[in-house]
């Protein structure tokens, strides 16, 4: 049986997928560790800094949905190669950048764009095509590989960045960029009908799924149609909570916040590495779990335990055992989240659109994001510390946790599907 499962050519297209998105999530997670070589090498300041992050993330958002639409255009893999050639050319061409206006052109336009195109909306759209069934489990690995680029990329960078030079790391994640696209190009059919096979867990007679002919502007028309579901406020909302608590804030902000207390940035990548590790488990984990229990109970918990530990982490002593405990408690929540919310959006608007949806589910994590990275370098600039922007964000984690408690019967689950079925 693990035999059968590994010659199907979904288990290579998924490894591909998996890699693209590891190294989108290195880009945008790059600016953490530039904060300081930046602030040394141009005297900008935080704010300026965090602003070009925040709109890198934001914009990273916003073309999911229209990335979504592009992949029933075009086709999955062009939409990919489109992608990961924005984020080398604009990396490539920052190493040469001298003011403020072409990083936030390149690092948060551009590069925005461009892994715009290698975001959670083509894991999803990944998942629906290539799988019928353990699609929790798969969405819960590609999810999981934002917080592997944080493992990998970031002690890395941030030991690149210990001369107190930044250029270095946008060559290294330049090259990353270039690399992927002979793979995505000869390793990646569009559909398993081109490869000579059918979705994973199906009969090998069974007809393929009719993709419709689709437009960009079915993003507008999706969304259209999304906002008078009352569910997909649901998601809007908890998802825009779920971008402020994770890489708007802890992703951007936590190995400067760990600097305030003394805390070198290789030390502090490494925590964030840690979380990584842990959430490679949890987000897996979520993923199988979301295949078997109401993801609406799943995503209390999550949101329930990152607000408590983000709430915690402003009194504690930023000591090694403190700040580990923290790392794996926050870690092993830190994108279980996904797979539960695309399952929600599945039911909720089936599997051909479900992936344009869930690409503007995305754009509120990322202007949750986006708010969360200017705002907590506004805050530290003005109050002089981070603590109030983290206690904050995990009292909107509480929030959004108590949501699904008072609104959960917004969101189909398991029962209701069938019966819809």
């Amino acid at each position: 049986m693990n035999l059968a499962i590994l010659k199907h050519r979904a288990v290579l297209v998924t490894a591909i997928t998996f890699l693209s998105l590891l190294v989108a999530a290195g880009v945008r997670s790059a600016p953490s560790v530039l904060i300081q070589p930046l602030e040394t090498s141009f005297g900008w300041d935080r704010a300026t800094i965090s602003f070009t992050a925040a709109t890198g993330i934001f914009i990273y958002g916003l073309v999911g949905p229209f990335a979504a639409a592009l992949m029933l255009t075009i086709g999955i893999r062009r939409t990919m190669m489109a992608g990961l050639a924005l984020m080398a050319l604009s990396i490539t061409l920052s190493q040469f950048m001298t003011s403020s206006w072409q990083f936030l052109l390149l690092w948060g336009v551009v590069s925005g764009v461009g892994s715009g195109a290698i975001a959670s909306v083509l894991g999803a759209a990944i998942v629906n095509r290539w799988f019928a069934t353990n699609k929790g489990l798969v969405m819960g690995l590609l999810s999981a590989s934002t917080a592997t680029g944080s493992l990998i990329f970031l002690p890395f960078m941030a030991w690149l960045t210990s001369t107190g030079e930044w250029q270095p790391v946008v060559r290294i994640i330049g090259l990353a960029c270039l690399a992927l696209i002979p793979l995505v190009f000869f390793l990646i059919p569009e559909t398993p009908k081109d490869a000579h096979t059918v979705r994973f867990g199906e009969a090998p007679d069974t007809p393929p799924p009719v993709v419709r002919p689709a437009s960009v502007g079915l993003a507008i028309s999706a969304l259209t149609r999304a906002t008078k579901v009352p569910a997909f406020w649901l998601l809007f909302g908890s998802f825009f909570v779920c971008g402020l608590t994770t890489n708007g804030l802890v992703g951007t902000h936590l190995i400067a916040y760990c600097g305030d207390h003394g805390i070198a940035p290789v030390a502090a990548a490494g925590l964030l590495s840690t979380m990584g590790l842990f959430d490679l488990i949890g987000t897996t984990a979520s993923g199988w779990l979301t295949d078997r229990y109401d993801p609406r109970k799943l995503l209390v918990i999550y949101y329930g335990f990152r607000g408590a530990s983000l709430v915690a982490l402003p009194f504690i002593d930023f000591g090694p055992f403190s700040l580990a405990i923290f790392a794996v408690f926050y870690g092993l929540d830190w994108i279980a989240t996904v797979p539960p919310t695309l399952a929600i959006a599945n039911r909720t608007f089936g599997t051909q659109e479900a992936p344009i949806v869930f690409g503007w589910v995305l754009v509120g994590h990322q202007i949750g994001a986006a708010v969360a990275a200017f705002g907590a370098g506004y805050i530290r600039d003005t109050a002089g510390s981070y603590s109030p922007a983290f206690f904050l964000a995990g009292l909107m984690g509480l929030v959004a946790a108590a949501s699904f408690v008072v609104f959960g019967s917004l969101a189909p689950h398991q029962a209701q599907a069938k019966a819809a079925a």
